[in-house]
């Protein structure tokens, strides 16, 4: 079996068998992206290939549509190309790993890889990543306890906040809002660094004040602790410190959270962020095309998974400036007709 590198679970020595593995099995190697820029893109992967896709949170949505996507990579080619998806902190530590070759596709935020490919913020020089395609948006998802008295975000001075996953692409934006909001994320709050799930167990209980959650919609776990704590808990309205965060990235745009997702008494004025899937700029052409295809031609099925997919739209496809895309995506678009 030919595979684009070895998924270790375990953390323990995990980046020496990932390297190990490769160079023994037919991995991707030093010099690999220039000798496969000069071959022929057939679109078509003839061997045995199984790659690893870096998610998000269990009870989020990048799970959930990461998952269906690797389903439909096994059932478009009768096989051939398997995916494995796997829980994660998301977006930066999704780039990290990936760089490290320990996934082979990672689910993003379009401004965690900006960052990434220009060495700013979370990382300290230019990623070797490239895209497949931008595919739906993460809406930026603040919710507070009713009873906790905070009704904007500057009001979260002194409160226990869960602002998300360490190295997710939540964290970043919850670190940013609070800044725009005049706070000192790190002295101001009484920071939680929490996965989705904890966060909702806490806001359950009580242990938690409010929190930050960026991904699709609905949100499984957002879904669950609107239906269970019904109006002991509030969105709040971030709409205010849009200028602010366009400012740092114009990747940060108005939207709004219907009333109807969480069923909530009226619409919520958010800030969206585009989503991207970031590939290793050396992964192999065909590998990089098979998956681009099914992303769009597999878009309903992935929808049936979580509705958050039907935002992904081959007239958004292309729109990954300044993070270039993968040669093998960019056949795969030409071939969708993409513009």
């Amino acid at each position: 079996m030919r595979r684009i590198d070895v998924r270790i679970a375990a953390g323990v020595g995990a980046l020496a068998l990932v390297a190990a593995g490769a160079a023994g099995c037919g991995g991707r190697q030093d010099g690999a992206a220039k000798d496969d820029a000069a071959r022929e893109i057939t679109c078509k992967v003839t061997k045995d290939t199984r790659v690893g896709i870096a998610t998000g949170n269990a009870t989020g949505v990048y799970y959930v549509v990461g998952n269906a996507l690797a389903g439909q990579l096994s059932a478009t080619t009768g096989g051939k190309l398997t995916g494995t998806a796997a829980e994660t902190g998301a977006s930066v530590q999704n780039v990290e790993q990936l760089v490290a070759g320990q996934y082979d596709v990672a689910f993003s935020l379009f401004d965690t890889a900006v960052n990434a490919v220009q060495g700013k913020d979370s990382f300290s020089s230019p990623q070797p990543v490239k895209a497949l395609a931008r595919i739906y948006d993460n809406y930026t998802q603040v919710v507070a306890r009713a009873d906790s008295g905070i009704t904007s975000v500057a009001g979260m001075k002194g409160k226990k906040i869960s602002t998300g996953s360490p190295k997710s692409g939540t964290e970043v934006i919850a670190n940013r809002l609070l800044t725009a909001a005049g706070l000192d994320p790190a002295k101001d709050i009484q920071a939680q660094r929490l996965d989705l799930t904890k966060t909702v167990d806490g806001m359950k209980d009580g242990s938690i004040d409010g929190f930050f959650w960026s991904g699709g919609v609905p949100t499984g776990g957002v879904t669950d602790l609107f239906t269970t704590a019904g109006d002991k808990v509030k969105f709040i309205d971030i709409s205010p410190l849009l200028p602010k965060m366009a400012e740092l990235n114009p990747a940060y745009q108005a939207g709004t959270i219907g009333k109807d997702i969480y069923r909530t008494g009226a619409d919520v004025p958010t800030i969206v962020v585009p989503n991207v899937l970031l590939v290793r700029d050396n992964l192999d052409a065909d590998v990089a095309c098979v998956i681009t295809k099914t992303v769009f031609e597999k878009k309903d099925t992935l929808a049936q998974a979580n509705p958050a997919a039907k935002g992904i739209d081959l007239a958004n496809a292309r729109k990954t400036d300044p993070v270039g895309l993968h040669r093998g995506a960019d056949r795969a678009l030409k071939d969708l007709g993409a513009s």
